[in-house]
């Protein structure tokens, strides 16, 4: 995720799947929260521009940040 030459290509890709499945999860399981899962090194480098952060904020995307190396989750934002 978010490895490819350009990294808004990438986000818009992930918002659509995002919304999709949380759509569905609304209907099959409305309890549960859907989460999107990012690497802690493209969250600093790329998700902390305030254009990105108005975007996923805008669309009431929720994050976990995790740390790939060490497997361990960072942080959970609503």
């Amino acid at each position: 995720m978010f490895n490819s030459p350009s990294q808004v290509t990438e986000l818009q890709k992930t918002i659509g799947q995002y919304n999709m499945y949380r759509s569905i999860l609304r209907r099959v399981n409305p309890d549960r929260k859907l989460y999107l899962a990012i690497p802690q090194e493209v969250y600093q480098d790329f998700f902390q521009q305030p254009a990105i952060q108005d975007i996923v904020s805008d669309q009431t995307i929720n994050l976990f940040i995790f740390d790939p190396d060490k497997e361990v989750i960072i942080q959970w934002l609503n």
